[in-house]
């Protein structure tokens, strides 16, 4: 690197790769984390320490990128040193031009450790499926893409079970009305919630006599598996203000004999469970066990879920309005945006949020490689868009510190 980029990027080392007010955010959490520190020394308390843990890698990270800009300042004063000999002036470029390498990456993690937790992303999920658009075929794709999760959690040796699932006809013949699939692993929500939306399948079907593509669609939903009442948990369920309470008042609950495939106790016993949140309407339904009282605790279960991701959605909803006001417009996915298609005959996966493309399609629905860089894809895509979000919430709080600071104007 010439001496004119090397004093031009010294000059202004903090505005390479990172914008200031990133930050600007950094520091002022760098310096809570300093006087928390300091408070829970003298006093400790539990939630003290958990927010200090939840700080502390922006703070490491924030450091390291300080010691980086110290580094090149450093160096660039041996550079700029007329009594710096040959050998030392061509260690400092060597050493300058690692330090440069490096600054990207810190730059992308301390950007990523700005970005908040997600409340579920520790959590173990549900999804579920629902064949949309396309009748049949709808159907056969919705337990395609039900086979490609369960390979792509047993690939990743994440537990599941089948917690609900209703055949679309004869079994082995069809596909499927309704499933959802329980992801025994803690941190799995945060992995699939990248799955949930619309995928379109685009394909000749077998029963189609002229060789006309046929273009359907399956809804998944991710949910947060939330622990059981009682259990070691920061949840509250108690509290009404909470995501988590469900008022019993508000549920009605009924018992009915299960329907379909299922055994002897199929239409002989009132096993299955239904219930509904009467305000907003959630209806959840229980029959895979042969136990009433099994079948309405995984029905309780999913329901606090449901709740919990709806009111969780509509938060996001409203920070979203806010955001958009800075931006103009903000990229969001939500259940009823379409997120994914899979031609057959290209061989073609192409996920339209982070626009990425593979022509490995039986490596996708396989549940291999393929369908894994996908979805790395898309999280990477979701942690941009949230980065400029909060970029875009810390524009608007600048924006009303500036107004604030003006002189009222004189009405006449």
């Amino acid at each position: 690197m010439s001496a004119r980029l090397l004093s031009s990027a010294s000059a202004n080392p903090e505005n390479e790769h990172i914008s200031s007010t990133l930050l600007q955010r950094a520091r002022a959490i760098a310096a809570e984390h300093k006087t928390l520190s300091v408070a829970n020394a003298e006093n400790y308390s539990i939630a003290a320490a958990k927010k200090l843990g939840e700080l502390g890698p922006i703070c490491e990270t924030l450091k390291e990128w300080d010691q980086a800009h110290n580094s090149l300042h450093e160096l660039h004063g041996l550079l700029g040193d007329p009594s710096s000999d040959a050998e030392i002036r061509s260690l400092a470029q060597q050493d300058i031009d690692e330090t440069l390498a490096s600054i990207p990456a810190l730059a992308s993690q301390l950007k990523n450790s700005l970005i908040p937790a997600h409340p579920f992303a520790s959590m173990p999920c549900f999804i579920e499926f629902h064949p949309g658009a396309g009748g049949s075929e709808a159907s056969l794709f919705a337990q395609t893409l039900l086979d490609m999760y369960r390979q792509f959690c047993g690939r990743m040796g994440w537990p599941t079970t089948l917690a609900a699932y209703q055949s679309d006809g004869a079994e082995g013949e069809a596909g499927l009305s309704e499933a959802m699939l329980e992801v025994n692993h803690p941190g799995s929500y945060d992995i699939l919630r990248t799955e949930a939306g619309v995928h379109r399948v685009q394909r000749v079907p077998a029963t189609e006599k002229k060789g006309r593509t046929h273009t359907s669609a399956v809804s998944i939903l991710v949910l947060p598996t939330l622990p059981a009442p009682g259990a070691d948990s920061d949840l509250n369920y108690e509290d009404p203000n909470s995501d988590y309470y469900v008022s019993i008042t508000e549920v009605r609950s009924e018992t009915m004999r299960a329907r379909g495939a299922g055994g002897q106790h199929v239409n002989k016993t009132d096993s299955a469970v239904r219930l509904t949140h009467i305000p907003t309407g959630i209806v959840v339904a229980m029959q895979e066990s042969r136990s009433q009282h099994k079948n309405r605790e995984k029905a309780w279960a999913v329901l606090r879920s449901k709740l919990a991701q709806k009111r969780r959605e509509e938060r996001e909803a409203k920070v979203i309005a806010v955001r958009r006001e800075v931006m103009g417009g903000v990229n969001r996915s939500g259940r009823e945006d379409k997120i994914r298609t899979y031609n057959f005959s290209q061989n073609r996966v192409t996920d339209h949020r982070s626009m990425r493309e593979t022509l490995d399609l039986d490596g996708v629905l396989a549940g291999g490689d393929a369908l894994e860089d996908i979805m790395d894809g898309v999280r990477e895509w979701m942690g941009e868009n949230e980065i400029k979000g909060v970029l875009a919430e810390e524009e608007l709080k600048r924006r009303e510190v500036e107004k604030e600071k003006e002189p009222e104007v004189m009405k006449g």
